[in-house]
């Protein structure tokens, strides 16, 4: 008897049709394929081919991006043990998180961004698995080792890095700036991701070093703010709120200056702050985010700025992109609660509004 087959082999007919294409030893084993028949198949001239070690496509000819992204999960152990298996419906994440996920362009075209460059024409397909996998890169996979893996995206039945993750790889294999930032700013102005995980992701992977990296960043905080804005703007116009003075600076009559807020309603004493900042991040040397000092102080001035106001009487409503994306409703009774509650506060100091 031939222990390559197994006693009672599964039929290929609920395998989808990439499945049935591309197929690993272990698939083909279950399917009652010995290696010997494999090898057989795979000669020169013969109706198979080997992709990659162990993976195989079972037609001749270049094989597609669908099948060339197969074949990379294949090869790093997704689906776990070499079954295909049922997968999340799309855009779910597994309970556990799988052994391999696509990363870097490749995801970034599986989350559909017009910057990134279609499957078809990338050399290289970077799969991220867990740090003590004993596997190496070869041919088209380039493997991302992980310390913690993400939850995964599921697209197109495959699991998929999170976009702030998929940027992280992406931007780490990119020397172009314009490349870098046209990939950023499509993550803030798609609706993809904030700007806070963006900067998160790259200075956990340390690519905040790079001065291109960086010019881009800066770029993208500013996309970041700009739609921040518009959506607060939104927010007031839809949902019924009074009309407040915009992007107003304020100050204590023939005194300091207090600081600049966004939105700022005289009469109840309530204003508006954008939390654009990005998330103070200390890496293991001890240097605080892009390791500059106007970072690093843009923290303290936050919290000096809003324990001011407050000493006077104004209550600070600090919103961030995030809040205003995902729950604009309930940002607006935030902020119509802290205008209705004004009537029961004590008279706020007199300041005096000026425009920004």
């Amino acid at each position: 008897m031939n222990h390559n087959t197994p006693l009672s082999p599964r039929p290929l007919s609920h395998l989808t049709d990439v499945q049935r294409r591309v197929l690993s030893a272990n698939q083909l084993r279950a399917h009652g394929v010995s290696t010997a028949r494999t090898a057989a198949q795979c000669r020169p001239g013969g109706p198979w081919q080997q992709l990659l070690p162990g993976v195989y496509v079972l037609h001749p000819g270049p094989a597609t991006s669908e099948e060339r992204l197969h074949a990379a999960l294949l090869y790093a152990g997704w689906p776990a043990a070499g079954r295909a298996k049922a997968v999340p419906a799309q855009g779910q994440s597994r309970g556990a998180a799988p052994q391999a996920i696509v990363t870097g362009l490749a995801a970034l075209a599986l989350h559909r961004f017009s910057a990134a460059p279609p499957l078809l024409s990338l050399d290289r397909i970077e799969i991220l698995v867990p740090r003590s996998r004993r596997l190496r890169s070869t041919g088209c996979v380039q493997l991302v080792r992980a310390q913690v893996m993400p939850a995964a995206e599921m697209i197109t039945g495959v699991p998929v890095a999170p976009v702030p993750r998929a940027l992280a790889d992406a931007v780490a294999t990119l020397s172009d700036a314009q490349a870098v930032r046209r990939l950023l700013t499509e993550a803030v102005r798609c609706g993809h991701t904030e700007p806070a995980a963006i900067v998160r992701e790259l200075t956990q992977a340390r690519l905040l070093g790079r001065a291109h990296v960086v010019d881009a960043v800066d770029a993208l905080l500013a996309e970041g703010r700009s739609i921040a804005e518009e959506r607060l703007y939104t927010m007031v116009r839809e949902h019924g709120l009074p009309d407040p003075l915009w992007n107003v600076d304020l100050r204590l009559p023939g005194g300091p200056h207090l600081g600049g807020l966004d939105a700022y309603w005289p009469d109840q004493a309530v204003a508006v702050e954008l939390d654009t900042r990005a998330p103070r991040q200390d890496d293991d040397t001890g240097a605080a985010l892009f390791e500059r000092s106007r970072e690093r102080g843009e923290w303290s001035e936050y919290a000096r700025k809003r324990e001011t106001l407050e000493r006077l009487g104004i209550t600070v409503v600090h919103i961030t992109p995030r809040k205003l994306r995902e729950a604009l409703e309930q940002q607006a009774t935030v902020v119509r609660t802290a205008l209705m509650a004004s009537t029961e506060r004590e008279p706020a100091a007199y300041v005096v509004v000026l425009p920004r």
